[in-house]
């Protein structure tokens, strides 16, 4: 990454963690900084994160590790990442109208993962996230094992997991990813 564009991240991370500081309590920016500085692969992550729509900001500290969590923050589904269905494997199932990836390849090529059903319910904790929009979560190997996906939103003032079957896509499903730094 060139010295221009990774300050302009940079200073794009930084507004953004400034403004929603109810997100990373007692978390100084100087110290996150440092910590992404010292881990070019976690710029380019949010680098690409930020490129396909998901507006990325810090979510938390592990207290053991001091590992700092990013993740998508739009109000919806990043724009970048949408019509996909949810893996290598269902895509390579469909026999006809592929979509373009599945998530979690997508994710994997980013450097990020799929947020958990325990982590998507956390984010929305933190704001209103997926109003007209859905984003795919980690299936448990059980569900996937059926050819079944997770996906989540919040409607009616409450946050909703579904099933889906993983071959599907959708214009307003995508998925927010996890960076530990």
């Amino acid at each position: 990454m060139k010295a221009q564009e990774r300050e302009a991240l940079l200073q794009a991370l930084k507004t953004r963690f400034e403004k929603n500081m109810h997100r990373h309590k007692a978390i100084a920016w100087a110290d996150v900084q440092a910590r992404l500085e010292a881990h070019p692969g976690a710029l380019k992550s949010l680098r690409e994160m930020e490129a396909t729509g998901g507006e990325p900001d810090l979510i938390g500290q592990d207290r053991k590790t001091g590992r700092l969590s990013f993740c998508d923050c739009s109000v919806e589904t990043p724009g970048g990442r949408r019509s996909l269905c949810y893996d290598r494997e269902a895509l390579d199932a469909r026999k006809e109208h592929k979509p373009k990836s599945g998530a979690v390849e997508m994710a994997a090529a980013m450097g990020i993962e799929l947020l958990t059903e325990e982590q998507y319910r956390d984010l929305q904790a933190l704001g209103e996230f997926d109003l007209k929009t859905s984003s795919w979560i980690q299936a448990p190997p059980e569900i996937r094992a059926l050819g079944g996906a997770l996906f989540g939103d919040r409607r009616y003032g409450r946050v909703f997991v579904y099933h889906n079957g993983a071959q599907s896509y959708y214009a307003a499903r995508g998925f927010r990813g996890l960076l530990r730094v």
